[in-house]
């Protein structure tokens, strides 16, 4: 694809980098065919190959437009299309430099600036997360049947091992899994520490960045980025051999910092040390010996739904359904498993008409083989799945646990 990006956009590192993306599109469309919005509305500019149009129109001078911030604010960021694309292009990046550049150009109005400010502040405190979660959780009886059905009710995680090892791995909190899924660190370690590894979470690692990152406050996400890097360094320092994620989403993100870092003079090499340590939990389990955690066959089949930031982003597909039948679980058929369930993120608030579209798809593709459970390995699909959801949802790494 030719380009011409104008001087103010082409001068700067997203924009050589957005150009060199661009170029790199021949425009085949194959990735209209797995896109989840495009399948849904059948709109050109609803699918990457018209995205990547707008973008390039958008770098290349035409006028910002409302038009065009509806159809890429419609991306779910799933990288479906780049898992389907034979020229490798980078349609992730892409449409987060575009949006990030678009929020400059082009000023939301104030009830959207109020609803992102709030997203940004209060989802990636840990401490004032909970607190309205719980909130919630105490009002839940009372609130109105729609509200309800998001706020998840509460969950306790059990005793995480006293036992220590030598080998060390690092895991994160995050923001939203220690209020809304405590179990899931906590499962995650004693798994662990069946196998002879401990799982340290550093106190000061918090939001892995995505929030805001991608809700295109980029400096504040890069600042989260670098506040966990200084609370992992001590540990990777001493011989911590990965830094082992429970919520892909965060693994997604992770194993970015190298990248998005990379002209941090400060920050660059720790960066790319913590992205190459940075693994999901399926893949370094699949390394283990299973036998150790292998359970006694339960009642019924499982249906996985393996989420787009760890079958597209994190290329992890059919890592975790390995694990799970390495280790004795019956797994349910389920069908579109490339398709996004509507979650991404805060995708569920911003875009809930769409969100919920998916969601009823996915839930459909899910129960076709009769399961008697759902698991999945992010807490964002958890929570999005739970919502509308018949049967129990939960994080794959319970099911080991027991």
């Amino acid at each position: 694809m030719q380009t011409n990006l104008v001087q103010h956009f082409a001068n700067t590192p997203d924009g050589q980098e957005a150009e060199e993306i661009l170029r790199a599109c021949v425009h085949c469309g194959f990735c209209n065919a797995t896109c989840p919005t495009y399948q849904e509305l059948n709109d050109e500019r609803d699918g990457p190959r018209g995205r990547i149009y707008l973008m390039k129109m958008f770098l290349e001078g035409a006028e910002a437009t409302e038009k065009t911030r509806e159809h890429l604010d419609r991306c779910l960021t799933c990288r479906s299309c780049e898992t389907t694309c034979p020229s490798g292009v980078q349609y992730g990046r892409l449409v987060d430099i575009s949006r990030g550049l678009l929020e400059q150009e082009l000023p939301r109005s104030p009830r959207q600036r109020v609803l992102r400010w709030a997203l940004t502040r209060v989802l990636p405190d840990r401490r004032l997360f909970g607190f309205v979660l719980r909130l919630g959780q105490a009002f839940r009886p009372l609130l109105p049947e729609k509200l309800r059905t998001k706020v998840p009710v509460r969950h306790e995680a059990s005793p995480w091992p006293h036992s220590s090892h030598n080998r060390i791995v690092l895991g994160l909190a995050g923001c939203a899994q220690p209020s809304a899924a405590p179990n899931t660190n906590a499962a995650t370690a004693r798994v662990l520490d069946k196998l002879g590894i401990t799982l340290v979470e550093a106190p000061k690692a918090g939001c892995c960045g995505a929030v805001n990152y991608h809700l295109s406050e980029h400096e504040r996400g890069l600042e989260q980025m670098r506040r966990n890097i200084d609370a992992w360094w001590p540990a990777i320092e001493a011989g911590a051999e990965a830094i082992v994620m429970t919520a892909s989403g965060c693994g997604a993100m992770v194993q970015d910092y190298g990248h998005l870092l990379k002209d941090d003079p400060v920050y660059a090499h720790k960066a790319r040390r913590v992205s190459e340590l940075c693994m999901d939990l399926g893949a370094f389990l699949l390394r283990e010996d299973l036998e150790l955690i292998k359970t006694d066959v339960q009642a019924g089949k499982v249906a996985f739904h393996c989420p787009c930031t760890l079958q597209h982003a994190m290329k992890q597909s059919g890592v975790v359904e390995q694990v799970l039948a390495r280790a004795g679980i019956k797994l349910a058929t389920t069908k579109d498993k490339h398709l996004c369930c509507g979650s991404a993120g805060t995708y569920s608030i911003l875009q809930p008409e769409m969100s919920q579209t998916l969601l009823d798809n996915k839930l459909q593709a899910l129960t076709v083989d009769d399961p008697v459970k759902i698991v999945t390995a992010n807490i964002g699909c958890q929570l999005h799945l739970e919502t509308r959801s018949q049967l129990p949802v939960q994080h794959w790494i319970e099911l080991l646990d027991r």
